[in-house]
């Protein structure tokens, strides 16, 4: 009998991981790190990210997630010397991640809040500088929603909120790298293709591409296509349940245009679809369940944790799912999907869009580590990490890359 997925026990997905193999600073160029190459049924080897386009199967298409980090992580100073940090996560007022960074004098986040318990109550100022002029930031705390609170900024002057928090806030470098943020990570911790606002994490994957290897790639007649997927807080959240089922996945932003989507219908099971990291993967695996859900009238926004696998999923073909997307938003005369993803991918999935992933090496016990082992084999992902453990691979967000093809 097939398992259920939410029978999973996440113990199966341990590993040791040494702090010292927790790469804290990403490589002085990018595509030099090493990559492991993986294909079911073959053993490991070892290459160079540089080596890409040369590993990629023919007329591949490499779908890349645009998202750019912004600078969630705010210090604020109160008289009693106190230090309040509070971190964005996403939009609360306007909802919309454009609208909101748009905003000129004033909007709403929910955030978490570091030293919450000395900030009571009270407006918190700090000055900043935006094209050399000073002006006044303030946070209100307006109400809790579970483990963070809505917070409204205002300021003066009349900038953007995008202006707002670049000059305000730094990058909010990953826990684990057990450090402060450095001037060096403005840059480090973007993709050299990342230009759309949203993001608390970066998509690591996209970090070893260099400009000079994407006209490589393009010259060789790959394809590229981008998506948005604006990395949450939830992706550095471990498994703390026995089993996943228990585990409640983040809802995450994602953002597709149309043409897109017509082109991936197009090509879908005609010419390898290659997705940049594991936010890439969860946006193309997430168009296609809601193609579904729009086929069979259930569609309301938000694709839930574990409709993937349920007994009443219509299993539609990938082209006819994406079609029906498309078509739906030429209908509403819509250029773009917008939508939100709780999908989980465990093993027992069934992939239907993606062929190969470029993606890091992922923590333990985590659900990232869960998708990877759905893609290359439940059976098979130990003795990937064993491999790259004992080859002196570096780890998680600034380390190493794979390159999975199935």
């Amino acid at each position: 009998m097939k398992q259920n997925p939410q029978d999973i026990l996440i113990d199966r997905y341990d590993y040791p991981l040494p702090q010292e193999r927790i790469a804290a600073h990403p490589l002085s160029q990018r595509d030099a790190c090493k990559l492991l190459v993986y294909r079911p049924g073959a053993d490991p080897a070892e290459h160079v990210f540089a080596e890409l386009p040369s590993l990629l199967p023919p007329h591949s298409t490499l779908v890349c997630n645009n998202t750019r980090v912004i600078n969630a992580r705010l210090r604020f100073h109160k008289d009693t010397g106190a230090t309040i940090e509070i971190f964005c996560l996403e939009p609360a007022a306007p909802a919309d991640y454009a609208e909101n960074f748009a905003r000129t004098a004033s909007c709403e986040w929910t955030c978490l809040i570091g030293n919450s318990k000395r900030w009571k109550s009270g407006i918190l100022t700090a000055e900043i500088e935006i094209d050399g002029t000073s002006r006044t930031l303030h946070a209100e705390r307006m109400r809790a929603e579970g483990n963070s609170w809505v917070v409204r900024f205002s300021w003066d002057g009349g900038a953007s909120f995008a202006e707002v928090i670049s000059a305000a806030g730094e990058i909010p470098i990953p826990p684990y790298l057990n450090r402060s943020t450095e001037a060096s990570d403005s840059t480090d911790y973007q993709t050299v293709y990342s230009h759309i606002d949203g993001s608390v994490a970066a998509p690591t994957a996209g970090l070893h591409f260099t400009p000079a290897l994407l006209e490589r790639l393009d010259s060789k007649g790959f394809s590229r296509l981008e998506v948005t997927l604006h990395v949450g807080a939830g992706t550095f959240q471990p498994v703390k349940s026995d089993a996943i089922g228990a585990h409640p996945m983040h809802s995450e932003f994602i953002s597709v245009p149309a043409a897109t989507i017509r082109r991936l219908a197009a090509i879908c099971g005609h010419s390898p679809v290659i997705a940049v990291g594991t936010t890439s993967v969860r946006t193309l695996e997430s168009l296609y369940h809601i193609g579904c859900m729009i086929s069979t009238g259930q569609w309301q926004g938000e694709v839930p944790q574990w409709y993937p696998y349920a007994d009443s999923h219509p299993r539609l073909d990938t082209g006819k799912a994406l079609t029906a997307i498309a078509d739906r938003l030429a209908e509403e005369g819509s250029d773009t999907l917008v939508a939100d993803t709780r999908i989980i991918i465990a093993p027992g999935y069934d992939y239907k869009v993606v062929d190969g992933m470029v993606t890091n090496f992922h923590q333990p016990r985590s659900t990232l580590l869960l998708l990877v082992s759905a893609f290359i084999g439940d059976n098979n992902w130990r003795g990937v990490y064993d491999y790259a453990l004992a080859r002196d691979f570096r780890f998680l967000s600034y380390g190493d890359a794979c390159l999975f093809i199935r």
